[in-house]
C-alpha cells in the first residue's frame, strides 16, 4: 500500500465589488489511486458549512477532459473519482496537475482548486530491442567510446531512469551521462585493446536501473563483433550542432545536413549515416536521416507543447569492411508557433436569472487557456457591448460575466452571448462560445384588458344563463404569473346584490344573465369586472362593463283618456251645429316601450259614419269631417285603434260614444270622457298646482324687482337735475317766475311756473321732467292753472302750447327785452 500525504494551501482573493469570493486551493495525490480514495475534505478546508452544501448548490468543475474528482454533498469529503494515470494525463513534463473550479451560492463564492498529481514508480525502464549489435575494429584504441541504445521510462523524477549497469567483462566499462533534458544515456568505453584473432565476438548484458523504491530495470544484450582494422575513420565536421525549428513543421522538412568525411576511396570511403544507438525512441519517431546525404529531416508531428527541445545523436561509418561507426549530436530547439487556439470552460452559476437582478448579479464563471507560451499563450476575452452584461477578469484567465443594467423579460426572455477568447499571437487565433442567459419571469405586470371600458347591448326578456358576452385581459408575464382569473366586484343594482344578476366565469371571463332582464324596469346598469393573475404577490386590474338592456316591442298601448265608465263606452257631446274640423275629443295613449316600440298610430276602426268623423293619425285628436246634418243620428259610436310601430305592432281599441246636442250647456259636470284614472288625475293636479305656483312666483319677484328699480331712480333725479343748487340757477337764469308754495304737497318732480304774456295774464305751469333731460338743453313745460278755477277753454289753450327754453334762448330775450322786477 501506497503511503502518501496531501497538503492545502490557500490564497484567498476577494473582490467586493461583486461581493464574491476568490479564493484558490491547492491538493497534491498519487496517481493511480482507487475509485472512492480520500482526497480531502474540501468543505472544512473552505471553512463551509457541510450541512448547507445541498442548499447553496456547491459543485465542482473540471478543466480536464474527466472528471477525475467529485465531492460528497454530504461531509463534504473531495474523493476520486476517476482512475488518474499521470502518464497519459501529463506524458513526460515533470510537473502535472489539474485545475477544479468550486462554485458555492447564495452568497456566490468561487475558488479555484489545483490538484497536483505525483508519479508512482509503476513504469520499469525498457530498451528499444532486447539485443543490438556493436562492431568494433581490433585496431580501435584505448578510450574509444561506443553510444549503447538508451532505455525509456515513462515515469519521471525520481521513479525515471537513474543509472546502467554493465556485465563484468575484460576489454570495455560503461560510462554514464546525463542529457539536457535530465535523461541518463550510456556510452560503452574500451578500456583495453581487441584482437580479433584471440576473439571475434564478446556478449555483455546492458541494465537500466530506475531510482523508485522498490527499483525497476530493464536489461538488453549486446554483441560485440571485432573486425580487421580499417585505415581510416570517417570524421564529422563538428562533432556538436544546434539548430531551431519551428513547430509544426511540415513532413520532410530539412532539419539540418550532416557532413562526415572519410579519407579512404571506393567502398571505404563511400559513408552512411544512421541514428546512433542511444537515439531516443520519440526522436526516432519525429525525425529521420538519410543514410546517404546525411539530412535531418521531420517525420511525424514537432509540438513545441509537448518537448521545446530534442537531442538527435547520428553516427557516420563506411562501407569498408572493418568500418568503425564515428558519432556526433544535433540539439533541436523548437520555436513556439501560434498553433493552438484558446480553450474557454463555462461555469455556470445563475441561469436563468432573475428579470429584477440588480446590476452586479453573477451570471457565469468562465475560465480560458491556451497551451502556448509567451504572447501566444496570452488570452484576453469579449462580449459584444448591446447586451447588458459585462465581463470582469478575477484570476489570470479567469472571468465573471455579470450584469450591468436591468434585465425585463417581456422584452427579451433569453440572450445568446457570444464570447470571443482571443490570443495575442501573430496572427491571432480566437475561439467564440455561445453562452445561453435566460431571463426568468417575476410577477411585475398586471393584467391589462383590451378596452379602457366595455358597452354590451342585452335584448331584453333574455334567456336566464344566457351569455351577454366575453371580457379578456392579457397578462405580459409567463407562465403562472400570467394564468388570470376573472371577478365581479360587489354592488349594489336598484338596492340588489350584483351577483343576482350576473355571474363570470372565472376562468374565460364569461358573464352570464342570472335573470330576464326588463327594459322597462332596468335600463342600464354597470358592473366592475376583475381580473387577477395568480403571481406572488397578485397583480390585478379593473374594467367598467357597462350593460344596456335594449326595448323589445312586449307592452300594447294603454289608451289614458277618454276612459270608460261602469264598463261602457266614454261619452262625448258634440253640437249640432260644428262645422267641419270641429274638434270633438282626443283619444291619450302611452306605451311602456322605448323608441320605435312607443311610438303610436291612431285610426279609425269602426264608426256609425265613416263620413263624418276622421282621427288625426299622429295626434289622436278626432274631428268632423263634415257639418252635422240634421239627419245624421244623434248617436254616434267611433272605435279607435291605437297601435305602435313595433314589430310586429301591438295595439288597442278605444270605443267612444258621440252624443249629438243642439247646443252644449255651459257646465258639463259629466266629462267622465275626458277624465282620468285617479292616478293619472292626482299627478295631472299637482303638476298643473306647481306649475301655476312657479309662474305666480316668478311674476311676483319681476314686478317687486322693477318696483324697486323705479324707486331708485325716483328717488336719484328730479327733473332731470341732481342738486338743488343746480335747479335754482336754471330758475334764475329762465325767463320765467316760478312759484313753489311752502308746505306743499305736489310731487317733488312737479313744480308750478307762473309767467304773464304780453297782455299781462298770469299762467301756471306743471314742468315734468324725464330722467334723461338733466343731459339735454331743451325743457318741455305742460301748462296747468294755479288756482285750479281757470275755465276748461284756457287751460286745453295753454296746454298746446309748449315753452322752450335754453340758456341761448335766455340771453337773446335778455338783450332783446326788459325784465321785470319779478325776473
Amino acid at each position: 500500500m501506497w503511503i502518501w500525504t496531501w497538503q492545502v494551501s490557500c490564497l484567498a482573493l476577494i473582490a467586493s465589488v461583486f461581493d464574491v469570493v476568490l479564493a484558490q486551493i491547492r491538493y497534491t495525490i498519487p496517481e493511480e489511486l482507487e475509485h472512492g480514495a480520500f482526497v480531502g475534505n474540501i468543505a472544512e478546508d473552505l471553512g463551509l458549512d457541510t450541512s448547507k452544501l445541498s442548499i447553496r448548490r456547491f459543485r465542482i468543475v473540471s478543466g480536464a477532459k474527466r472528471q477525475y474528482l467529485e465531492v460528497n454533498l454530504e461531509n463534504g469529503v473531495l474523493f476520486v473519482n476517476e482512475r488518474i494515470d499521470r502518464e497519459e494525463l501529463c506524458e513526460q513534463n515533470p510537473y502535472c496537475s489539474f485545475h477544479l473550479q468550486v462554485v458555492i451560492e447564495n452568497p456566490l463564492e468561487l475558488y479555484r482548486v489545483e490538484v497536483e498529481i505525483l508519479d508512482v514508480n509503476d513504469n520499469s525502464p525498457v530498451f528499444p530491442w532486447s539485443e543490438f549489435n556493436l562492431d568494433i575494429s581490433e585496431s580501435a584504441a584505448p578510450g574509444s567510446r561506443f553510444p549503447l541504445e538508451s532505455a525509456q521510462d515513462l515515469d519521471v523524477g525520481d521513479n525515471s531512469l537513474r543509472s546502467y549497469l554493465l556485465s563484468v567483462n575484460e576489454h570495455f566499462v560503461l560510462d554514464v551521462q546525463t542529457r539536457s533534458d535530465g535523461s541518463k544515456f550510456a556510452e560503452l568505453i574500451l578500456e583495453s585493446p581487441l584482437d580479433r584473432e584471440q576473439q571475434k565476438n564478446h556478449l555483455m548484458v546492458l541494465t537500466a536501473v530506475d531510482g523508485g523504491s522498490p527499483e525497476r530495470s530493464g536489461t538488453a544484450q549486446i554483441n560485440i563483433t571485432v573486425l580487421d582494422a580499417n585505415d581510416n575513420a570517417p570524421v564529422f565536421d563538428q562533432n556538436f550542432y544546434k539548430v531551431r525549428l519551428a513547430e509544426n513543421a511540415p513532413r520532410g522538412t530539412v532539419v539540418i545536413k550532416l557532413n562526415a568525411t572519410d579519407l579512404d576511396e571506393g567502398p571505404n570511403g563511400e559513408i552512411t549515416y544512421s541514428f546512433s544507438g542511444h537515439a531516443p525512441m520519440r526522436v526516432r519517431e519525429l525525425f529521420s536521416v538519410d543514410s546517404r546525404t546525411g539530412e535531418i529531416k521531420v517525420k511525424g508531428l514537432i509540438d513545441y507543447e509537448k518537448a521545446r527541445m530534442h537531442e538527435i545523436y547520428v553516427q557516420a561509418k563506411d562501407k569498408g569492411p572493418s568500418a568503425v561507426a564515428v558519432h556526433c549530436k544535433v540539439m533541436v530547439n523548437i520555436i513556439d508557433v501560434n498553433d493552438n487556439l484558446p480553450e474557454v470552460i463555462l461555469t455556470s452559476v445563475s441561469t436563468p436569472v432573475q428579470e429584477d437582478a440588480p446590476p452586479g448579479t453573477v451570471i457565469a464563471v468562465i475560465s480560458v487557456m491556451d497551451k502556448d507560451s509567451g504572447e501566444n499563450g496570452n488570452v484576453d476575452c469579449e462580449i459584444p457591448h448591446h447586451v447588458p452584461f459585462q465581463l470582469h477578469s478575477s484570476f489570470k484567465n479567469y472571468y465573471t460575466l455579470v450584469t450591468c443594467d436591468f434585465l425585463d423579460r417581456e422584452t427579451i426572455s433569453e440572450y445568446n452571448i457570444t464570447l470571443t477568447a482571443r490570443d495575442m499571437g501573430s496572427p491571432p487565433l480566437f475561439t467564440r462560445k455561445t453562452i445561453l442567459v435566460q431571463v426568468s419571469d417575476i410577477n411585475d405586470n398586471a393584467p391589462r384588458f383590451k378596452q379602457p371600458s366595455y358597452t354590451v347591448y342585452l335584448t331584453e326578456n333574455n334567456a336566464p344563463g344566457a351569455s351577454i358576452c366575453t371580457i379578456t385581459a392579457q397578462d405580459a408575464d409567463a407562465d403562472q404569473n400570467s394564468y388570470l382569473s376573472y371577478s365581479i366586484l360587489e354592488n349594489d343594482i336598484h338596492g340588489m346584490p350584483v351577483s343576482t344578476y350576473v355571474s363570470i366565469n372565472s376562468d374565460n371571463g364569461n358573464i352570464y344573465a342570472l335573470r330576464s332582464f326588463d327594459h322597462e324596469q332596468l335600463r342600464n346598469f354597470q358592473i366592475v369586472v376583475q381580473a387577477e393573475d395568480a403571481g406572488f404577490p397578485p397583480l390585478r386590474a379593473n374594467v367598467t362593463v357597462n350593460v344596456f338592456v335594449l326595448d323589445q316591442n312586449d307592452n300594447p298601448p294603454v289608451v289614458v283618456s277618454p276612459l270608460p265608465e261602469n264598463d261602457t263606452a266614454a261619452v262625448v257631446v258634440v253640437p249640432r251645429y260644428a262645422d267641419a274640423g270641429y274638434l270633438v275629443a282626443k283619444i291619450t295613449a302611452m306605451d311602456a316601450d322605448a323608441g320605435q316600440n312607443s311610438r303610436l298610430f291612431y285610426e279609425v276602426l269602426q264608426a256609425t259614419d265613416l263620413s263624418l268623423f276622421s282621427v288625426a293619425l299622429y295626434t289622436g285628436e278626432i274631428r268632423t269631417i263634415r257639418r252635422l246634418m240634421d239627419n245624421d243620428p244623434r248617436r254616434q259610436r267611433l272605435v279607435v285603434l291605437v297601435k305602435d310601430n313595433g314589430q310586429p305592432p301591438l295595439s288597442a281599441t278605444a270605443s267612444i260614444m258621440l252624443s249629438v246636442v243642439d247646443s252644449v250647456p255651459e257646465s258639463l259636470p259629466d266629462f267622465g270622457d275626458l277624465a282620468l284614472s285617479p292616478q293619472y288625475r292626482s299627478n295631472l293636479t299637482l303638476y298643473l298646482i306647481v306649475s301655476l305656483g312657479a309662474v305666480s312666483f316668478t311674476f311676483l319677484v319681476a314686478i317687486i324687482v322693477l318696483a324697486t328699480i323705479k324707486g331708485l331712480k325716483d328717488r336719484n333725479s328730479c327733473c332731470g337735475f341732481h342738486s338743488d343748487d343746480s335747479e335754482s340757477d336754471v330758475i334764475k337764469k329762465s325767463n320765467l317766475n316760478i312759484h313753489i308754495s311752502p308746505g306743499s304737497n305736489r310731487p317733488a318732480h312737479c313744480i308750478e311756473v307762473n309767467g304773464s304774456n304780453p297782455i299781462g295774464q298770469n299762467y301756471c305751469y306743471k314742468m315734468c321732467l324725464t330722467p334723461e333731460s338733466s343731459k339735454s338743453d331743451f325743457m318741455f313745460l305742460k301748462p296747468c292753472s294755479p288756482t285750479g278755477t281757470s275755465s276748461r277753454n284756457n287751460i286745453k289753450e295753454m296746454e298746446n302750447k309748449t315753452l322752450t327754453w335754453s340758456p341761448a334762448s335766455h340771453s337773446l330775450g335778455t338783450r332783446n327785452g326788459t325784465t321785470s322786477p319779478n325776473e
